[in-house]
């Protein structure tokens, strides 16, 4: 018979704190009258914190894959509650104050985070730099970027429905679970709310397994994953309209005065011309990310790869640039016989080095188109389920 909630700990050599953890969860279990069981998600103890575990009557599933994603990822999987609160083993949350979840579930919340910075941080709980640097910072980008209503996007104490869970097809392994979770609850359209929670100085007698600037980067590098418009398809579309419109000005109107000493020119027109470029590249990038997350579902919209694989992009893209390539090539010829005509004199006239320049845009546009759309036309194919009976 399925219990109503699961108190979910990842759990890794943490035997010193594991007990006393489990100990307060039940605790909070009577304190707020629920019907729980307690899960500890556990890949890879050799402690034995899995028998501590079973001795104060919690159960212990074995994580194949290490990682503090896998661990909450396969212990979510194998709850028999149908609302899972969870938080780490090493007694720098506290399991015995449980009703302000429960209250929350009993609103209507389908996932619930905790706010440490609204709860109280205990000294020494957490390091400056991610107290005033890197937690501040990843919650406000994350706050802009996906219009989260979270104040502290990393706290570990948080609490969802099983059924949302199962909604949400969360992939990573990492520290960057948790950034998932709430982007993709946030994606999903789930009603969230956070509440404060304290956080206290670990009992563990070693090193935390956290790595500041290491876990921050992999946190910021997943947000920009599941935002590729702000890292790719905004930044590429100015580099490409500016340089494509000075590009196009210098190109038919020759010199351009922008003051009386100040003129561009044809040195001006191949900055120009790698700054378009780059700008293509960059949405071209951009646009290959966005099927790319679509198709490994770290992005819940699949709309715009199911109309990808309804088109032959591969096929239209690889005329496309092949059109721009021999374009190029025809403007190269064209550039070649007048050289010829200077007797293969020194390239200074404005008018041939012009034409060089034509002609290596739309070559190398068109490479660059070509090898987008066999990258597109690869990520776009059908493809099957795992036999094995994975997702």
């Amino acid at each position: 018979m399925n219990k109503k909630y699961t108190i979910l700990m990842p759990c890794l050599n943490e035997a010193l704190t594991l007990g006393k953890c489990i100990e307060a969860a039940n605790i909070g279990i009577l304190s707020s009258g629920i019907d729980a069981e307690i899960l500890i998600a556990d890949n890879g103890s050799t402690d034995g914190s899995q028998k501590i575990a079973v001795d104060l009557g919690a159960r212990v599933i074995k994580v194949p894959e290490r990682g503090y994603g896998s661990a909450l990822y396969f212990g979510c999987l194998s709850a028999k509650g149908d609302l899972i609160i969870m938080a780490d083993s090493d007694q720098s949350y506290d399991f015995s104050r449980l009703e302000k979840f429960v209250d929350s579930f009993n609103q209507g919340y389908d996932f619930v985070i905790g706010n440490r910075f609204l709860g109280g941080i205990s000294a020494g709980a957490m390091p400056w730099k991610n107290r005033y640097i890197g937690n501040p910072a990843l919650t406000l980008i994350g706050k802009i970027l996906f219009k989260v209503p979270i104040n502290d996007f990393h706290c570990g104490m948080r609490a969802i429905k099983k059924s949302a869970f199962n909604r949400l097809d969360l992939r990573t392994t990492g520290m960057e679970f948790a950034t998932e979770m709430v982007i993709k609850a946030k994606l999903a359209g789930l009603r969230m709310t956070e509440i404060p929670v304290t956080l206290d100085k670990d009992g563990r007698d070693r090193a935390p397994h956290l790595r500041p600037w290491r876990d921050g980067w992999r946190h910021l590098r997943f947000m920009f994953l599941f935002c590729p418009r702000w890292l790719f398809i905004i930044p590429g579309a100015v580099m490409f309209l500016t340089g494509f419109f000075c590009y196009v000005l210098i190109l038919f109107r020759g010199n351009v005065d922008l003051t009386h000493s100040i003129k561009l020119g044809i040195h001006t027109l191949f900055y120009m011309q790698t700054l378009f470029l780059m700008g293509y590249l960059t949405l071209l990038f951009g646009f290959i990310v966005r099927v790319f997350a679509a198709r490994e579902g770290i992005l819940p919209n699949k709309t715009l790869l199911n109309k990808i694989q309804k088109k032959s992009i591969l096929e239209t893209g690889g005329l496309f640039s092949i059109a721009l390539i021999f374009t190029g090539i025809y403007i190269g010829i064209i550039a070649v016989k007048s050289w010829a005509h200077s007797l293969f004199g020194e390239l200074t006239s404005y008018e041939l080095l012009s034409l060089v320049s034509l002609s290596t845009s739309f070559i190398t546009g068109g490479f660059i188109t070509l090898l987008g759309s066999l990258l597109l036309g690869f990520l776009s194919h059908p493809m099957t389920r795992n036999s094995s009976g994975g997702d």
